[in-house]
């Protein structure tokens, strides 16, 4: 939404009546949202407007946009515009826009930053601009294409048109590394890769004038022919693109929803960073923590440990130059979860070997992917938050309550935390189970990270991470939560509890309330089958829950 906004808003205000529209933003740096406010349909009431750009940390899409137009910036304050406008903050994932599908996908940018794919009628148009490569090796073309590379080749599969980030010749790239911008060559190796029919180059370097584009073009055209590329032309303002059915290997659709019912943060998540050296330690951990994400640190031989303890939502793990980090990598990949966790190299060409071949390896041994030195900062932090959303959006995590540092307090004062069963609280769940004719029933208790079981019938494991419980909803919510089918519901239809063992299908939660207000867990039964679950079902797990209080709440020796 650049400057040629102001000239699209005079000719869709001549059309002489309201329209609605949708606004898709990559990102929200200025040269990608100036035009806003100079785009005259958002002044018009009457008119209807969908703005959809990445979800961000700490201020909302809403707020990133009245920043530039505020009273030192701007005349004319956001308030101020005439139309309905509806914002909408996406992760990476699918959504639907009309009768368009759209996938959405982070590219690698020093801010958090969404490339777009619209597909409708046979027909695919992908938007993949401010993109470097993920390997700086590929920025002059040529060479083997994995790791995160090929997953963004992959996401331009078979595209009728792609518009590709294309600033810098690959002369021009070791100047410019970390910029978050591709080079020619590494658009049109991707795009070759993934049988587009046409690529348009964009983002044009503003030290390039037409006649040096045009001469750029003349010269990929001629290779592109000579190895059955796409077709190539430059982007223009104004340009009309006729776009024909065809036969294509479509990209695969992700599981996840673009746009999450609830707001996803990172605040109260964990990350494990296994390092070596300190000032590397530090400077990571301090990047995490900026974003208020717990961070768990240690050694790399002990990362596999902790992270079966912790189950943190992400991994760095530093390459110190032997086969330590890919011993740790692959004993993680073998603990529940493992296979989902995304496992980050960290490493730099201190070792001898190329950054290429740093990310052949890193593929081999299994990490996701590899956050090379040098790195800027700002550059580091935006791979890591991207990471963390990828993780932290495949469903929708509990929120936190209101009072939780005093609910903490309440949790921790009551001495129950892995101890030891009591026959107490066993009989509560037995008989939940069985009045209820559920396989499994709990009694659950809430800490920071982790959800523990005081008592369980007919499940074994005895803890599981805050982030995957059904219980924190029913915490937060201070009510009864029942889910008759998890598969169905997108709260919960990617939890791994429902995708993997034991296969939760049902779930019903009563809080567990103390007397000072504080809930400090619940009493929950499930099933591996969808059921329904009445009024009278509700009744007895209410009273069960009042056993289960009045239990926790007894004095010690009573």
């Amino acid at each position: 939404m650049g400057t040629g906004a102001a000239g699209l808003g005079r000719e869709l205000m001549a059309r002489g009546e309201p329209l609605s529209g949708h606004i898709l933003i990559s990102h929200t740096h200025w040269d990608h949202i100036q035009g806003i406010p100079f785009f005259a349909p958002l002044f018009a009431p009457g008119f209807e407007w969908d703005i959809y750009a990445p979800r961000g940390i700490g201020q909302s899409l809403r707020q990133t946009l009245a920043g530039q137009m505020q009273s030192i910036y701007f005349p004319v304050a956001i308030e101020q515009l005439g139309a309905t406008i509806r914002y909408h903050e996406l992760v990476e994932g699918r959504l639907r826009i009309g009768d368009i599908d759209v996938t959405t996908r982070y590219l690698n940018h020093p801010t958090l930053t969404l490339g777009y794919r619209l597909e409708a009628d046979d027909v695919a148009f992908v938007y993949a601009c401010d993109h470097e490569p993920h390997s700086r090796g590929l920025a002059t073309g040529v060479g083997d294409i994995f790791g995160e590379d090929r997953r963004h080749a992959e996401f331009l599969a078979g595209a009728n048109l792609v518009a590709h980030d294309a600033q810098y010749l690959a002369s021009e790239y070791p100047r410019k590394i970390g910029w978050g911008h591709s080079t020619i060559e590494y658009a049109f190796a991707v795009a070759r890769l993934a049988q587009v029919e046409q690529l348009a180059l964009t983002h044009h370097d503003p030290i390039r004038d037409d006649a040096a584009i045009d001469a750029i073009v003349d010269t990929l055209r001629s290779d592109s022919l000579r190895m059955a590329g796409p077709h190539i032309l430059a982007a223009a303002e104004g340009h009309e693109v006729d776009l024909s059915p065809r036969t294509f290997v479509a990209a695969a659709k992700p599981r996840f929803l673009g746009e999450a019912s609830l707001v996803t943060a990172l605040v109260g998540r964990s990350a494990l960073v296994a390092m070596a050296k300190p000032s590397r330690i530090d400077e990571l951990s301090d990047f995490l923590r900026a974003d208020e994400v717990h961070v768990h640190r240690c050694g790399i031989e002990d990362a596999p440990g902790l992270a079966e303890r912790e189950g943190p939502m992400l991994m760095l793990l530093e390459d110190t130059g032997d086969d330590r980090a890919a011993k740790a990598c692959h004993a993680i990949r073998r603990l529940r979860g493992g296979d989902d966790l995304p496992i980050v190299l960290v490493t730099s060409g201190d070792h001898g070997a190329s950054e290429r071949h740093a990310h052949a390896g890193a593929v081999d041994d299994a990490f996701t992917d590899i956050l090379m030195q040098p790195y800027s900062p700002i550059y580091a932090r935006a791979r890591i938050r991207a990471w963390l959303m990828r993780a932290a959006c495949r469903w929708v995590r509990p929120s936190e309550p209101n009072d939780e540092e005093r609910r903490l307090a309440a949790t921790r004062a009551l001495g129950l935390w892995q101890t030891a069963p009591e026959e107490r609280f066993d009989r509560i769940t037995r008989v939940a189970a069985a009045a209820l004719d559920v396989p499994i029933a709990l009694i659950a208790l809430m800490d920071r990270d982790r959800e523990w079981f005081k008592s369980c019938f007919g499940l074994e494991i005895r803890e599981v991470h805050r982030d995957d419980s059904f219980c924190g909803h029913a915490i937060f919510q201070r009510e009864p939560l029942v889910v008759s089918d998890a598969l169905l519901d997108e709260r919960f239809a990617d939890n791994p509890y429902v995708t993997g063992a034991p296969g939760v299908r049902f779930y019903a939660g009563h809080p567990l309330i103390l007397g000072n207000g504080c809930c400090v867990g619940t009493l929950a039964i499930l099933d591996i089958k969808p059921r329904h679950f009445d009024n009278s079902g509700l009744s007895v797990l209410h009273d069960l829950a009042q056993l289960a209080i009045g239990e926790i709440e007894r004095p010690k020796g009573v």
